[in-house]
C-alpha cells in the first residue's frame, strides 16, 4: 500500500498540489494511489520525485529490514533492503 497521503501530510502538501506538480487531475491521482492500484514504475518515480522521496519510501515501512513489492510490469516480487 502506498503511503502518499502520509507523506503529503508530513510535507504540508495537499493532494491537489501534488496532482498539479504531476500535471494530472486530483481524481486521477486518487485512483493512482488508492489501495489495490498498481501504478507503473514511471508513475511511482514521478510521484516520488514530486514529493522529494525515493520510490521505496512511497511504500509502507516494513516491520523488518526488507520489504517486498510487486513489479507492475511483470508481476514478479522485488525485495528491497531497508537502510537504517
Amino acid at each position: 500500500m502506498l503511503r502518499v497521503k502520509e507523506i503529503l501530510k508530513s510535507k504540508g502538501m495537499t493532494a491537489k498540489e501534488l496532482a498539479g506538480l504531476l500535471g494530472i487531475s486530483e481524481p486521477s491521482l486518487s485512483l493512482t494511489i488508492k489501495a489495490g492500484a498498481n501504478p507503473s514504475l514511471q508513475t511511482l518515480d514521478k510521484i516520488a520525485s514530486a514529493l522529494g522521496v525515493s520510490v521505496a519510501e512511497l511504500f509502507e515501512a516494513p516491520a523488518q529490514d526488507t520489504a517486498t513489492i510487486t513489479c507492475p510490469h511483470c508481476g514478479k516480487a522485488i525485495t528491497l533492503q531497508v537502510e537504517k
